[in-house]
């Protein structure tokens, strides 16, 4: 077999996660190559989901910092150069605040930050199998036109979401019981604009109990933030005036999409609300990402996965005429993109040397082996999102709008005690059983409990693997041995401007 060529890191996976390791890694001293099966790069934040959920729970419920670093960094240089809004003013941050990004133009980075800091591409590549001595991961075979190639590396960095590399090298894994729940369904991200937001401004001043801004779980302060935001939007001139300042990132439309549903006008899989994209000259659209999701999908069968993909589609078709019809300022609004595929949620959970779960979040556990903070919530027994016509997240039901009745049917949410975050340790991105490998982004070890598809929290998880790869070769170490060093690891996530203390 022809090699292609011989590197310090190899990561596989361009997106949110791949992208920081590939570029953190080759900031620290390592010769890299980035493997991805398409074309772009940058993953979740524009080629497969969001940006309407992007940049969004950086702060505690006391408005602490806890994401820094990589995320940080690359906000404000697109801040600067007029594609992001301002992170939310002191006062307005919660887990509920958030900073949009233009997601075309984080791509047009990531390319442009690759390029910087000399990280090899492999792009049109799919890694299919991995090389092995022993126990050890020294390689990864790829295909593409060129035909069947080997790449050498000393570090292999998992970071593909479906983590097909880490099963074929071994790694442990465990799925959720399908028999018991329901899979957390993958969707289908599309873009609308045309919108006459003087007219959705009106809409909810007319109907401001139908304004549910994205919530958590803990249901007095949240009532109280969500009145607060009511009153804001009564006052102001647009709705996108809340969108600006980071503390309205999203818009339901709940009794809208029942009377479209029960009208036989939108399939019952999802919903008419959407979040916000900034685009160039403070222009917004609308970015749906709920309303087309496939009901009890598995994305690790590629049967399933082909399936919902067409499905996804056949449902945006549908959508786009009731998003017409039914929503006022949304009468000649157009569709303008559709991400090139679903943005999956569920799969395989890999099993490292510490596996992430429940207790740790509810007791805001902290870890000497910190590489960053996470303040996500967990769902004991069941997905984050439903098939259904709401989003269990925002704490709608099928039944009842009404938000006191819905948050008491959720009750299997679990947050940080005392609203803080808790910490991810190095050791959830060591594989159990393989050497030579480290897995992170949607891979890294967490229990069926947690939602996986966060992408600051990718962002940091991938950024930690980066360097940690690096220091490995810099040291002679595995990614196993550099356990018992973590505090140099830790030490040039603080440099590059983590946050692994000081917080709640």
């Amino acid at each position: 077999m022809e090699v292609y060529g011989n590197y310090d890191v190899i990561v596989v996976g361009g997106g949110a996660s791949g992208c920081a390791a590939a570029i953190e890694s080759a900031r620290t001293g390592a010769k890299t190559i980035l493997i991805e099966t398409l074309g772009i790069v940058g993953g979740m934040v524009n080629v497969v989901g969001p940006p309407g959920w992007a940049f969004a729970h950086l702060w505690n419920e006391h408005g602490e910092d806890i994401i820094g670093g990589f995320v940080k960094e690359t906000h404000d240089i697109l801040e600067r150069e007029g594609h992001a809004l301002p992170y939310p003013a002191p006062q307005d941050r919660s887990w509920c605040s958030l900073s949009m990004i233009d997601p075309d133009h984080y791509g047009l980075l990531m390319f442009r930050m690759l390029r910087d800091y000399d990280v090899s591409l492999l792009l049109h590549t799919m890694a299919v199998d991995v090389l092995k001595e022993g126990d050890t991961v020294c390689g990864v075979v790829v295909e593409n036109t060129n035909g069947r190639q080997a790449v050498m590396g000393k570090v292999v960095i998992e970071a593909s979401g479906e983590g097909d590399i880490a099963v074929r090298a071994g790694v442990p894994y465990t799925k959720i019981d399908r028999t018991k729940e329901e899979i957390d369904p993958p969707s289908i991200t599309f873009h609308m604009d045309g919108i006459d937001w003087n007219k959705v401004t009106q809409y909810y001043k007319e109907h401001i109990d139908q304004l549910q801004p994205i919530r958590n779980g803990i249901y007095d302060k949240e009532m109280r933030r969500i009145e607060g935001i009511r009153q804001r939007a009564l006052e102001c001139d647009s709705i996108l005036d809340l969108v600006r300042i980071g503390v309205l990132g999203n818009l339901e439309y709940a009794d809208l999409s029942m009377k479209a549903m029960q009208a036989g006008d939108l399939e019952p899989y999802g919903d008419l609300g959407h979040f916000m994209a900034p685009r160039s000259h403070d222009h917004f659209q609308a970015v749906f990402q709920h309303t087309a999701q496939i009901k009890d999908c598995d994305t690790t069968d590629v049967t399933e996965w082909s399936y919902g993909e067409s499905e996804a589609r056949r449902q945006i078709e549908i959508a786009i005429k009731a998003i017409n019809k039914y929503l006022p300022g949304y009468e000649n609004a157009y569709l303008t993109r559709v991400t090139a595929a679903m943005r999956t949620r569920e799969g395989r959970h890999f099993i490292a040397d510490y596996q992430m779960q429940t207790e740790d979040v509810v007791s805001s556990r902290k870890f000497p082996d910190v590489i960053a903070k996470c303040m996500q919530c967990v769902n004991e027994g069941g997905p984050f999102h439903t098939a259904g016509n709401k989003n269990v997240l925002s704490g709608e039901s099928n039944e009842d709008s009404d938000l006191s009745v819905a948050m008491a049917s959720f009750t299997k949410f679990k947050y940080p005690q005392d609203g803080g975050s808790y910490d991810i340790p190095y050791r959830c991105m060591v594989p159990k059983g393989v050497e030579g490998m480290l897995i992170t982004g949607k891979c890294l070890s967490l229990s069926e409990d947690f939602k996986r598809d966060l992408l600051p929290d990718n962002i940091v998880w991938g950024q930690a693997a980066g360097i940690a790869a690096a220091l490995c070769v810099r040291d002679c170490l595995t990614p196993r041995e550099l356990e018992d060093h973590v505090e140099d690891l830790q030490a040039i996530l603080l440099e590059h401007g983590a946050i692994l203390y000081g917080t709640k």
